[in-house]
Parts: structure tokens; C-alpha cells; sequence
């Protein structure tokens, strides 16, 4: 999957043929569709399931404690763009195109319940509700691929102004609960 994957983001869906995902993977062109069916199903199959590493990578560097997230949110936008700049770029030209539309959908409707795991994860390492942190993850995980497909400084800068904006108020209502401020 991520051999193929990575041969259609290194030369294009139009350019990547089974001949060039067969040799890639070292294997014959009756062995890929012996396996996949068809080119379609090779797309649609290694694109879903290199997105959804490339999200677990993600959120392996997510941050260990709440000391840690300014290292997280300084960090992932730049390593974002460089090792998975070339993979948004493929995945939205593939779920863009009316042939692969519908898997789109599927792929990006699970991202819902995929968010709300991590958020989970994350919430007993930050001391911060689920619901709060799933809001922060939409904000900055968009905010990451704007990102690594455009490098826009600016989009980033105002999503992260975001971000350090809700902290701030979530710290807020922290130390007001505690009394610590009237």
C-alpha cells in the first residue's frame, strides 16, 4: 500500500500506471490485480490507508503533557509539510476527482470518530476535556495541511493565534474554578 501510495505521489495519478506500481513493488503487473482488482481499486485503497498513517504518525508526536503542546504546535506544522506535504497534495487531487468523490466522504467521515480517540487519548495527559481538545485537533490539524499544501505562514499564524487564544481562556476558567481568581 504505501509503496504504491508513494509511486502515485511521486509521478501523478495520470502518470502511474500498473506497469510503474508493479514495478515499484516488485511484483508482477497479474500479481497487482490479482490482489487489487484494478488501478481504481489501488487508488482508493493505499490512499485511505496511507492518510490514515499518516494521521497516526501525526498523533504520535502529540503532545505528553500540557507543558508540551507549544513544542507540539511549533513542530508539527513545519514536519507536516515536510514528510506529508506530497501526500495531501495526492489524497485531495484523488477525493477531489468525481471518480473518487464517495470515497472521499467515507475517508473524511470517519474522521469524526478518529478525532474523538485521539482526544480521549490526550485528555488524561492534559488535564483538558475531550470535547475541548477534539475542537482544538479540527482547528490545528487543518491548519497543519493548509500548510504543508500552500505554506502559508499567515493561515497558520492565525490558526495557532487560535488555538493559543482558547488556552489561554481554558487556563482562565481553570484557575477561577479554583479560586485563584475572582
Amino acid at each position: 500500500m504505501k509503496i504504491c501510495f508513494d509511486t502515485f505521489c511521486e509521478n501523478g495519478l495520470e502518470n502511474t500506471g500498473m506497469q510503474k506500481l508493479a514495478d515499484a513493488c516488485k511484483v508482477t503487473k497479474a500479481g497487482l490485480i490479482y490482489y487489487f482488482g484494478s488501478k481504481d481499486n489501488i487508488v482508493i485503497e493505499s490512499t485511505a490507508y496511507c492518510m490514515a498513517k499518516v494521521e497516526d504518525d501525526f498523533m504520535a508526536k502529540a503532545p505528553t503533557s500540557f507543558s508540551d503542546i507549544e513544542r507540539f504546535l511549533q513542530e508539527m506544522p513545519y514536519l507536516t509539510a515536510k514528510l506529508h506535504g506530497t501526500k495531501y497534495r495526492f489524497m485531495y487531487q484523488v477525493y477531489a476527482s468525481p471518480q473518487y468523490r464517495e470515497y472521499g466522504k467515507a475517508f473524511f467521515k470517519g474522521v469524526n470518530v478518529r478525532y474523538h480517540k485521539y482526544a480521549e487519548m490526550l485528555s488524561g495527559k492534559l488535564q483538558m476535556p475531550v470535547d475541548y481538545i477534539q475542537g482544538m485537533i479540527y482547528i490545528f490539524v487543518r491548519a497543519c495541511v493548509h500548510y504543508a499544501l500552500f505554506e502559508d505562514e499567515e493561515y497558520l499564524n492565525l490558526q495557532l493565534n487560535t488555538i493559543h487564544t482558547s488556552l489561554r481562556a481554558f487556563i482562565t476558567e481553570e484557575m477561577r474554578q479554583k479560586g485563584k481568581i475572582v
